[in-house]
């Protein structure tokens, strides 16, 4: 076997212009019962996303569907596992933490129209309802010239999208779980307040770039915790990179504005060594942040779905 992205799901590309982000959690009360619904839904989610796509030809819908190592271990006990699949635990910082959250399912539903959103994640939870129950439901959306909510280019430091599959899917080092993916969600809540407050200059030392041209700013003109330099994670002097396709989300009236982080990587290993860096150096960004939710999740190869629908696991 060889990577092959055309036998991922939709990890490595397209943020999208209307985003859903959808954790379940299994209820725990018939092994036997949930773990059949799971393996009918593997093949029912194809089916879905196949139909939609029809339905709606110019709706770009991509998805990914996941599941955390508690829910691996739930439904597939005794079966082989991602080498790298753990349970993410709350990382401590000096003054910051990012807490760790449940979830056993996970859904990141993209696409240009919100209709097909809809119809993806109703049709989704048809099939899903009577094991599961709601751990959290957010809805984001592409703001400005693809800019986070606090007004600089997002995701500039995330490989190219003709390179990122090499840093989004597992390869031969995993060979059962080939052109899967590690994906880590988590939720973050913004005080726009006080990042309003901040002038310009300030806020462009705190990312550490410049905020209308994205350029980036020489190291003695950062701070030292700006963003680009507490979440740089390098190996062997090397640096590492991850596919970031965040959103924003946001109830504007009751001022509940935020940031979706979603990471899809090849090794976990290199999405928690920047998780760690950003607690450790205490990235500006969680000096006017609180982090609601954290987990990681594994999101299987479609051919590996099907496996999961035929019961091999």
């Amino acid at each position: 076997m060889t990577m092959d992205p055309n036998k991922s799901q939709d990890v490595w590309k397209d943020v999208g212009q209307h985003v859903q982000f959808t954790v379940l959690e299994l209820n725990r009360t018939d092994q036997a019962q949930e773990k059949a619904v799971i393996e009918e839904f593997a093949d029912r989610y194809q089916a879905i996303l196949r139909s939609l796509r029809i339905r709606d030809a110019q709706g770009d819908l991509k998805a990914s569907f996941g599941l955390s190592n508690a829910a691996w271990d739930y439904l597939f006990p005794g079966a082989a596992k991602p080498k790298e699949l753990e349970t993410y635990q709350t990382l401590q910082g000096p003054k910051y933490s990012m807490p760790a959250s449940t979830g056993d399912l996970f859904f990141h539903v993209r696409a240009s129209d919100e209709a097909v959103v809809y119809e993806a994640m109703s049709q989704f939870r048809r099939f899903l309802k009577d094991i599961t129950t709601v751990v959290d439901e957010t809805k984001g959306f592409r703001y400005f010239e693809g800019r986070a909510i606090i007004g600089f280019i997002d995701g500039t430091e995330a490989p190219q999208v003709e390179d990122a599959a090499d840093y989004a899917i597992i390869g031969d080092e995993d060979p059962v779980f080939e052109n899967g993916s590690y994906a880590f969600a988590q939720k973050w809540r913004h005080n726009m307040d006080f990042w309003h407050h901040l002038k310009t200059e300030e806020q462009e030392k705190a990312v550490g770039r410049e905020k209308f041209t994205d350029l980036e700013l020489a190291d003695e003109d950062k701070y030292a915790n700006a963003h680009n330099v507490a979440s740089k994670a390098e190996i062997d002097g090397e640096e590492q990179k991850i596919v970031r396709m965040n959103v924003p989300f946001s109830d504007p009236a009751s001022g509940n504005t935020g940031t979706y982080f979603i990471g899809y990587s090849r090794h976990w290993t290199v999405t928690k060594m920047m998780l760690t860096n950003m607690v450790e150096k205490s990235d500006f960004l969680l000096t006017f942040s609180e982090i609601l939710s954290g987990q990681l999740f594994f999101i299987p190869s479609r051919p590996l779905l099907d496996q999961i629908a035929d019961g091999q696991f």
